[in-house]
């Protein structure tokens, strides 16, 4: 048996780091910063892996061979589109984090309206090359994981990497706010002051920050599983909300989510 000598031994490249990257479309910055809020544990998080693009962080390097991608945003342009396309075939696992990538998030709101609502927000919208909606990522391209909140937090990118890189099943919410609260001891806004909440219907993921400060939930983390939108719309109509308000509240920060979507444009309708 041939020995290496040691000269081959130290020529042998190290382990290589997984390559991290986290993309921007449509969308406010606020997902991304959930991981630059991670403070001593981003650091931790370097020592892991590589970011090899992550502009908010600062790197922008290629996007090629990447084990996982976060992407934050809609696809709003010709230029979205291409970029998940692109991504999608050189990553290993792609995740979505946030109410814009896993259901088209605000932006959405303009695929409820006739017309085009751009116009009257960009003085040339021709220069840009939107599209004729604003979707999720999964709509156009496979997705291996999806992250909700407006925005998602640093635990929830963390802990999706941690198992991700693992090999395990990442943990999937099922308990709505409204459990959140029951163990938090927060008083239900809805019954006490007769405040509108999503709380019912929606994932809990925020700590039920909102009821925690005597505020109706916004349904930021999306619809929770067999939501009965309708029972409660009837019961923001008995708080005395109008058809159209009671349409807004569901046609907001999830417009486009399934059940959202279905109850907001029935009130809509009536």
């Amino acid at each position: 048996m041939i020995k290496p000598t040691p000269s081959r031994q130290q020529s042998l490249p190290p382990p290589r780091k997984p390559r991290i990257a986290v993309l921007k479309l449509a969308s406010c910055d606020g997902c991304q910063l959930a991981f630059l809020g991670l403070g001593n544990r981003l650091l931790e998080l370097a020592a892991m892996v590589e970011f090899v693009h992550f502009a908010e962080m600062g790197p922008l390097g290629s996007l090629t061979d990447l084990d996982i991608t976060f992407i934050e945003g809609s696809l709003s342009t010709q230029e979205d589109l291409e970029t998940v396309r692109s991504v999608r075939k050189e990553s290993r696992y792609l995740v979505t984090i946030g109410a814009c990538a896993t259901s088209g998030g605000i932006q959405a709101l303009r695929n409820l309206t006739s017309g085009d609502p751009l116009a009257s927000v960009y003085p040339s919208p021709d220069f840009i090359d939107f599209l004729a909606h604003s979707t999720p990522v999964s709509s156009e391209v496979p997705v291996d994981l999806e992250l909700w909140g407006c925005p998602v937090t640093g635990d929830q990118v963390l802990g999706a990497l941690r198992t991700i890189l693992l090999g395990a099943p990442p943990p999937v919410e099922h308990d709505k706010v409204c459990l959140e609260c029951k163990r938090r001891g927060i008083s239900c806004v809805t019954v006490t002051k007769g405040v509108p909440c999503l709380g019912p219907v929606t994932l809990t993921g925020c700590g039920a920050l909102c009821p925690s400060f005597g505020r109706g939930c916004y349904g930021c983390f999306g619809p929770s599983e067999n939501p009965e939108t309708a029972s409660l719309a009837r019961t923001f109509s008995g708080l005395g909300l109008t058809p159209d308000e009671v349409a807004r509240r569901f046609l907001f920060i999830n417009s486009n989510a399934g059940p959202f979507r279905e109850e907001g444009e029935r009130w809509q309708e009536g």
